[in-house]
């Protein structure tokens, strides 16, 4: 399975870049390739939302369930339904003199092995891409309300 892995520093104390990740409500306000999240369920730890977002202008929807960990201070996610066979991570988040370092894990299959052997590396790269888009997303908009 391909796995993507970024990360980001933000200068921002680590519960409100946590708290600010649990509101995926918002990431279209804030976030350009993000067109809408609806949320459909939300628990103290865990939510359900329905995702529609564009890569290289083509809409990909899916629903994901995510589990809220605030002892641990992490987000973990995976897709219930939608246009990709598998799609799951996490957000793990450490603080370091008052930054708050962030890492979005993706493990992700679109289900169609021959498009995975043609454009494999090219998705591979558009995943990291839109991962690191979120990142610095949250970042700025962490950074900006701190």
């Amino acid at each position: 399975m391909p796995y993507v892995e970024t990360s980001i520093s933000i200068a921002a104390p680590i519960r409100k870049v946590y708290e600010l990740a649990k509101e995926q409500e918002r990431f279209p306000e804030f976030m350009p390739d993000v067109e809408a999240v609806i949320v459909l369920e939300r628990h103290p730890d865990r939510a359900l939302t329905r995702w529609k977002t564009l890569v290289e202008e083509a809409p990909i929807e899916w629903t994901e369930e995510d589990r809220f960990d605030d002892d641990a201070i992490r987000i973990d996610y995976r897709l219930t339904e939608g246009d990709l066979d598998k799609f799951e991570g996490a957000w793990t988040f450490a603080e370091d003199g008052g930054v708050t370092n962030v890492v979005l894990s993706v493990e992700y299959d679109f289900g169609v092995p021959t498009l995975a052997e043609l454009i494999g590396p090219t998705l591979q790269r558009k995943v990291q891409e839109n991962s690191q888009m979120m990142l610095e997303a949250l970042k700025r908009e962490a950074e900006r309300t701190a």
